[in-house]
């Protein structure tokens, strides 16, 4: 009997944290925008077209919609390929057409957006973000806290709040950072299901590639 309740708990828990695959379009709280920093993505991806001497510094990772409590809404149906002129849109925004046919397929399906929607909003987005002078291609420290990466955001964005962001880290490497905004794209706090992912002291910001 104990251990099926065990075994019962344990799924669960797994279930409860685990995106909501085949969510319902348009069904959702709010965004998040997530800031991909390209040459930690390089160093374990270096044949990738993103990483060819780009200099790229942060790149759009995504524009996702994620629910208040836990979780998100993933691969909406109907799936629908992009057309040619919405490729040529969004590979302006994104890095790689690859990474633009992801990540309509997995988050745009769910905005309960048609796809030049989307990517206008997504676009949107990115133009309400400033990216600190200090985090800019060639411009970067060799380390920094994951807080004082938070504190560089917050004051290039005084509008972000105290909880308007998480900094994501691969081990003591800076990985990404999200940026939490309404459906009406201004900025807003971050839930719990949120937050930073980094170790405590310095995490190291790789060159750009």
């Amino acid at each position: 009997m104990k251990y099926w309740m065990v075994l019962w708990l344990l799924i669960a828990t797994v279930a409860t944290a685990a995106p909501r695959d085949q969510g319902l379009p348009g069904e959702f709280d709010f965004y998040v925008l997530s800031l991909s920093w390209s040459p930690t993505f390089c160093l374990t991806h270096p044949g990738n077209e993103q990483c060819t001497g780009k200099g790229y510094g942060f790149v759009l990772h995504g524009l996702w919609p994620q629910y208040a409590r836990v979780g998100w809404p993933a691969s909406c149906a109907p799936q629908s390929r992009l057309n040619d002129e919405e490729m040529d849109k969004g590979a302006s925004m994104f890095p790689t057409r690859a990474l633009l046919k992801h990540e309509w397929a997995k988050h745009g399906t769910c905005s309960g957006l048609e796809p030049l929607e989307y990517l206008d909003k997504t676009d949107t987005a990115l133009g309400a973000v400033v990216i600190p002078p200090q985090l800019q291609p060639f411009n970067t420290p060799a380390s920094l806290q994951a807080r004082e990466i938070e504190d560089l955001f917050r004051e290039s964005n005084p509008r972000m709040g105290n909880h308007g962001l998480a900094v994501i880290c691969k081990g003591k490497v800076l990985s990404e950072v999200r940026v939490c905004l309404t459906k009406e794209l201004a900025f807003t706090g971050c839930p719990r299901s949120v937050k930073s992912q980094c170790r405590s002291g310095d995490i190291r910001i790789p060159t750009q590639r």
